[in-house]
């Protein structure tokens, strides 16, 4: 019996891995529990034993390949068995073989090929009503035309063709749902390699260059410069002309009947063939693009479309809100609603209109005021002059103020500051910092000691790591620290993972390496999502202190004051007071007063100000 060697799961935040090296080779035999391959991931680089003894029989994911947890990477088994298959896979197989078993008389080929399509047309129904939605499933394999049904070389061309790769909207950090494509750096029919850059995006957090996961050819693009889609939604197509469509996995997941626009349509039933029984629709789009076909349902109304496509963010606004999702018009795909469309609907004032208060029995915020409700805010008109210079705002700029609008409408922001003394980091840091540079090649900056003092303070006070979800505090087990990059363009937070398990140089050549890629464009997208805490340092322009706004979803950020020499009192061991000069900095913490009291940032900088003033550092 076959068995399938799957990504395992490493880690509970570990969604894929990398094949690092295939020890065996197809056709080798391998022992059972003996090791078969080697995996990275962001956590861990392991081995994967062998489930079962036998033979490589097929090994479908080439070393340098990222893919999903769960995803079939080799089959193992008697050197007698095929590779076991999907049931799509097996029903290729079957057309393949009649088609090639076909002599030459081309009545009786065409009979053949009929009869194995409405073969396909009953298994795919099976298959349907057993695993994965239609929908999937004829992405799998394209079908011919009905013009094709009888033409054995269309047949064998079109089932026989090389694999076409999704490219998709990549995830760029957790509470970002869309993405704009800001430029294409390959035009259809450009050929590309491998992780070669495809195109750039923009969100409100990063701007960012997509690469190709696979060489080939650019064979369509769907979105174009300019366009915002969601996370998912598919952008191109890169093989070899002709390809076969294969859905990425980010992208099967994603797959709704929202996403048709992007793939193409197609009809849900067909008259018979002539043949006395009904056949299933069959359409090839222009461009090698997968179908979709959208489920009729006279059951599924608008409201209840809009309702469930609707983004997690999107449904949470409005139940802490009490807004009615369903009355909000929507302008994503296939009138889904968007982050923008709820905030703006809140914005102007028509979340607190009588008639929806009555629908969610949201008690009035002005009691006894009768029907008079908030006038909307309306910006007075801007008068311009000949010396203005009117540009309009880029994506990320416009994604980073709705961003920071939603932060103040959902967080309670407090700001606490703290004076330090950053004498026992600065004569550190003097004295190792030409050694480090030697050894590791990039500077010794004062961050990373900030870094360590923070993870430090966190594993004290869990308070400031935690998120808000609903009624409850989710108090994150990692550390994950944000660090606010400025670029020309923006303001970027790439995150370091797991800053409480490094060590002073690991923070610093890794909190540089982000700083340095963030600056080029080259970050990925996990290395912006998944932050607990975040930290910024205005201090490096030269500004005392800041009161800046919570990165959501967190409930705390460390805004970080210019280091400089100050006069301080100081007292000495006998008692005395004497006026010395002293590396000093101002410390301010904003915090979500919702779960986040006073009492807790007081002690969580206290903790902060007696490590930096006092502990014995080490590279």
């Amino acid at each position: 019996m076959s068995v399938e060697i799957v990504m395992p799961q490493m880690g509970e935040s570990i969604t894929e891995g990398t094949v690092s090296k295939w020890l065996k080779q197809v056709g080798e035999r391998v022992e059972k529990d003996e090791a078969l391959l080697e995996i990275s991931t962001d956590k861990v680089d392991a081995e994967v034993p062998s489930p079962g003894a036998g033979i490589l029989l097929e090994i479908r994911t080439q070393e340098g390949e990222t893919v999903e947890v769960g995803t079939v990477v080799a089959i193992v088994g008697d050197s007698a068995e095929a590779a076991v298959q999907s049931p799509m896979s097996n029903v290729q197989s079957q057309v393949e073989a009649t088609v090639s078993s076909q002599t030459s008389d081309v009545s009786s080929k065409q009979l053949a090929v009929s009869s194995q399509l409405l073969e396909v047309s009953r298994q795919q129904s099976a298959i349907s009503s057993q695993t994965e939605p239609i929908a999937q499933v004829e992405e799998m394999i394209p079908e011919p035309s009905v013009a094709d049904v009888g033409n054995p070389k269309s047949e064998i061309q079109n089932l026989k063709s090389s694999e076409a790769v999704e490219i998709v909207m990549p995830q760029m950090g957790e509470s970002i749902t869309e993405g704009t494509v800001s430029k294409w750096l390959k035009a259809v029919g450009d050929k590309i390699d491998k992780d070669e850059a495809l195109l750039e995006i923009s969100t409100d957090k990063v701007d960012a260059e997509v690469p190709s996961p696979a060489a080939g050819t650019l064979l369509a693009i769907n979105v174009q410069e300019g366009e915002t889609v969601e996370v998912g939604a598919v952008l191109a197509l890169v093989g070899a002309s002709g390809s076969a469509v294969v859905p990425s996995p980010k992208a099967k997941v994603q797959s709704e009947a929202a996403s048709s626009q992007q793939r193409g349509a197609s009809a849900s039933a067909q008259p018979s063939a002539g043949n006395g029984q009904p056949e299933k629709a069959v359409a090839v789009a222009a461009t090698p693009q997968s179908t979709f076909r959208i489920p009729q349902s006279s059951e599924a109304s608008l409201d209840e479309l809009r309702r469930t496509k609707s983004s997690p963010l999107v449904r949470n606004i409005a139940k802490e809100h009490g807004i009615d999702i369903t009355r909000i018009p929507g302008s994503g795909i296939s009138g889904r609603v968007t982050k923008h469309d709820i905030l703006s609907f809140i914005e102007t004032g028509a979340a607190l209109r009588p008639q929806d208060l009555l629908v969610k029995g949201v008690v009035s915020r002005e009691s006894g005021v009768g029907s008079q409700w908030p006038a909307v805010n309306v910006a007075p008109q801007t008068v311009a002059s000949m010396d203005d210079r009117v540009e309009k705002m880029s994506v990320m700029r416009t994604k980073i103020a709705e961003h920071m609008t939603f932060s103040k409408q959902t967080s309670a922001h407090v700001t606490s500051v703290y004076e330090i003394d950053m004498t026992n980091v600065a004569k550190f840091r003097k004295a190792h910092q030409d050694d480090f540079l030697a050894r590791y090649g990039t500077k010794l900056t004062f961050m990373p000691f900030i870094f360590q003092a923070v993870t430090a303070a966190i594993r004290e006070h869990r308070i400031v790591n935690s998120q808000v979800d609903g009624d409850n505090i989710v108090y994150k087990g990692e550390i994950n620290l944000g660090m606010a990059v400025a670029l020309d363009w923006g303001l970027i937070v790439p995150v370091i993972k797991n800053a409480d398990t490094l060590s002073l140089s690991q923070l610093a050549t890794t909190a540089n390496d982000l700083a340095d890629r963030a600056r080029t464009k080259r970050l990925k997208p996990d290395e912006v999502q998944g932050g607990t805490f975040t930290i910024t340092n205005p201090g490096v322009f030269g500004g005392l202190f800041g009161t800046p706004i919570i990165n959501q979803p967190q409930v705390a950020i460390l805004c970080v004051g210019t280091i400089e020499k100050r006069t301080k009192v100081l007292t000495s061991p006998d008692g005395d007071d004497y006026i010395a000069i002293r590396q000093m900095a101002y410390f301010a913490l904003t915090y979500d007063h919702r779960i986040v009291d006073g009492a807790d940032a007081e002690k969580f900088l206290a903790y902060l100000k007696g490590y930096l003033e006092n502990a014995p550092f080490s590279i």
